[in-house]
């Protein structure tokens, strides 16, 4: 059987690679098979590992509903040194004696973070200014300071403690969460200076970072929304541009955890096994060929 040619895939990164350059690797893996767009779901820094998730096709449709769900993260948080990135790339701006530290003083630190607050984004991340990624005017001496933006922190907890120099943190964030910034603002609540040394993206809702690639298509895709089949003249009406009512419904197969906001990204409409489009109150989004 022909493989589809829209489908999402998920993928390992390593240490020391881009999240473009795992695109770049797909497409010539794949060159004789696919041929449509390849993106991935979400950038993870260089510096960092764990699950990518690459778009094909339609699939490039959804790179929102992939926000809407919880990521979770590993990172190690070195104490007493603060770098211009919150990575152990950046150059150093502060330096201060975290010998005093205790885990006591950690947790207490941690608990403000939780749920929505307004965190600024690394001035070396991927937001854009003036159509050109904050990154790339860093990389050439420019100063960029990027507007704080509201992100959602579901839950957090020390894992383990190496005090005074460092501690392993797991999180769970809805998308557009910096750990990076979480380390900055932890070393300057505490006085400390802080930044990571390690970051591994472990999960995205129910997916994790797979051992070889992994393709997705079908009732495999978002599966924490709920679906609803279509009939061919209700998949004909949409393609002809008139709105479907969302019928009987099937429920999400995977469950958000309790208190995570709920997702917007509409129902799920599949038409013979495939995943062809997203009911939402603005209108359906459709996946040309499906997924």
């Amino acid at each position: 059987m022909k493989r589809p040619p829209s489908a999402v895939w998920l993928t390992a990164k390593p240490v020391g690679v881009t999240s473009a350059s795992l695109v770049d690797d797909f497409r010539r893996a794949h060159a004789g098979n696919f041929t449509l767009k390849v993106s991935h779901g979400g950038v993870l820094d260089p510096f960092a590992e764990g699950l990518v998730v690459l778009l094909v096709g339609a699939a490039n449709r959804l790179f929102e509903a992939l926000h809407e769900v919880p990521k979770r993260y590993v990172a190690r948080v070195e104490w007493g040194v603060e770098t211009e990135t919150g990575d152990a790339a950046g150059p150093v701006v502060q330096r201060a004696d975290a010998s005093a530290l205790t885990e006591g003083q950690l947790e207490q630190a941690l608990a403000p973070f939780h749920g929505w607050t307004d965190q600024v984004p690394p001035a070396t991340s991927n937001k854009r200014v003036d159509g050109e990624r904050a990154y790339a005017r860093v990389h050439r001496g420019e100063a960029v300071t990027l507007p704080a933006q509201r992100v959602y922190l579901h839950s957090a907890r020390w894992l383990s403690h190496a005090l005074p120099t460092h501690s392993t943190l797991e999180l769970s964030v809805r998308g557009g969460f910096y750990v990076r910034s979480l380390a900055i603002e932890l070393g300057r609540r505490l006085g400390v200076g802080a930044h990571l040394s390690a970051l591994a993206r472990t999960h995205l809702g129910p997916w994790e970072a797979p051992g070889a690639p992994v393709q997705l298509t079908g009732v495999d895709v978002l599966p924490w929304l709920p679906s609803m089949a279509l009939s061919d003249a209700q998949w004909g009406a949409l393609k002809a541009g008139t709105p479907v009512a969302a019928g009987a419904l099937t429920a999400p197969p995977w469950a958000l955890p309790g208190g995570f906001p709920a997702p917007t990204a509409g129902v799920r409409a599949f038409h013979q096994g495939r995943l062809v489009a997203l009911l939402r109150e603005s209108g359906p989004l459709l996946l040309p060929g499906g997924i």
